[in-house]
């Protein structure tokens, strides 16, 4: 008997070079003068200047405590002249002026405000519908975040399932189409009591909640999807969200979905859980599995190293973007017992993404794109006009709960080896596509 033959790699390369350039050559230019190219400037400078890019978030994670214009313009003053930062030892001569208090105190609380609004669609579903349905008209799918993590009581907990619920409804009544509703969830705000040494009464604080609410989503027709955050939390995550979802009433509805995280180490282990449960798991609609690279980095390395661990995220960026393409074939090859969403602002990760896919025949039915509103708007634009399905992450909530989920973003686009980062600085487009 003939030895069986092997199917040969396929060559993505070239493909990759092409939707890649075809993308960046769709990306909106800013006008010469508009607030587009006055951010991007903004950027290239926090990447130029580390303890300036400190100095200013950490005065935008106490922006929203301050009481009064004379606390805004101490606050401010206090982190520039903590930055080993010339830049910013320039900006005390201005900030420590008493006649330059309460215009300081003006600007500073108009620009935090700016950022925030960049991110944050409004405080509640309704206050966000008009930014929604315009997207949907443009042919942008969405997913709408609550803002407010980490839930400290039963009756917080309480409080984000109703507001949860309340959005559902909402985006549900203004919907255009069937499907159109997605919501993503965080478990840690549905209960006080998950915690990494006793993640069993995490699951059962968190269940009814997350149980009611995919039976709101299930009557109304919406997509609802758990989102995953730190490490330590996730192996809870993951088994509360496959038991409810294995339960013989939402066989059949709804639409329900995960995360899985590119930097973590184990992730290849941790999507051959979540590909065995979903081919053992027959569902009327497919499972969704959300490829991100991560947004706990600084924390999962910082808590490592206090406890003396090996770190369990990539450390190398490479490694990292290397593993995001090998998981993206995995996934985009188990479709469509599976739905893919590729979560990324990375150029590079997107082509390799939709070469792959073109390759194995993969569709818009098993396969989106997903960009964080205010970070990816460009790539959004560019993704929706070549007819692939594009969904935008839309954050609502006040400024205050806002402001953990608004540092990590403005962190993960003024990393000095971020891929935003790159384009911003005027990286070739040649070198934003090359193999990791």
């Amino acid at each position: 008997m003939a030895a069986p033959t092997q199917e040969r790699p396929l060559d993505l390369e070239r493909p990759i070079r092409e939707i890649g350039t075809d993308l960046a050559a769709r990306m909106p230019r800013p006008r010469a003068v508009s607030t587009a190219r006055v951010e991007r400037r903004m950027t290239e400078l926090l990447m130029k200047d580390p303890a300036l890019r400190a100095a200013l978030f950490r005065f935008v994670d106490v922006r929203p405590a301050c009481s009064s214009p004379a606390d805004v313009t101490r606050h401010l003053h206090e982190f520039l002249v903590d930055a080993e930062s010339k830049t910013a030892r320039r900006a005390t001569g201005i900030t420590g002026r008493p006649l330059a208090q309460r215009p300081i105190a003006v600007a500073a609380a108009a620009g935090v405000k700016r950022m925030a609004q960049q991110f944050i669609i409004g405080e509640d579903a309704r206050d966000a519908l008009p930014e929604i349905t315009k997207l949907w008209r443009n042919g942008v799918e969405t997913t709408v975040d609550l803002l407010g993590e980490a839930t400290v009581s039963e009756t917080e907990a309480d409080t984000y399932m109703r507001r949860c619920e309340e959005t559902l409804r909402a985006l549900a009544s203004a919907a255009t189409k069937p499907g159109q509703v997605n919501l993503s969830v965080k478990v840690s705000a549905l209960t006080p009591l998950l915690r990494p040494t006793a993640p069993e009464r995490g699951i059962e604080g968190a269940r009814p909640r997350l149980e009611r609410l995919l039976r709101v989503a299930k009557e109304v027709g919406a997509h609802l999807h758990v989102d995953m955050e730190s490490f330590d939390t996730r192996e809870a995550i993951t088994a509360l969200t496959l038991d409810l979802l294995s339960k013989p009433e939402f066989a059949d509805g709804p639409s329900a979905g995960i995360v899985l995280q590119a930097y973590l180490v184990d992730s290849p282990e941790h999507l051959d859980e979540l590909l065995h449960w979903a081919q053992s798991t027959p569902r009327t609609h497919p499972f969704v599995i959300r490829l991100v690279k991560g947004a706990y980095w600084d924390h999962e390395v910082v808590q490592a190293a206090q406890m003396g661990w090996a770190p369990p995220v990539f450390t190398d960026r490479h490694e990292c973007d290397r593993n995001f393409e090998a998981l993206t074939k995995r996934l985009i090859d188990a479709t469509p017992t599976v739905k893919v969403a590729i979560a990324s602002h990375n150029l590079r990760s997107i082509s390799h993404a939709a070469a792959y896919a073109d390759a194995r025949g993969v569709g818009n039915e098993d396969l989106e794109f997903q960009i964080l509103r205010g970070l990816g708007d460009d790539t959004q634009a560019a993704i929706a006009a070549t007819g692939r399905q594009v969904r935008a992450y839309c954050p609502v909530g006040d400024l205050v709960a806002g402001m953990a989920y608004l540092v990590r973003r403005l962190l993960e686009n003024t990393a000095n080896d971020s891929f935003l980062a790159a384009a911003a600085s005027g990286t070739d487009t040649a070198e934003l596509l090359e193999a990791p």
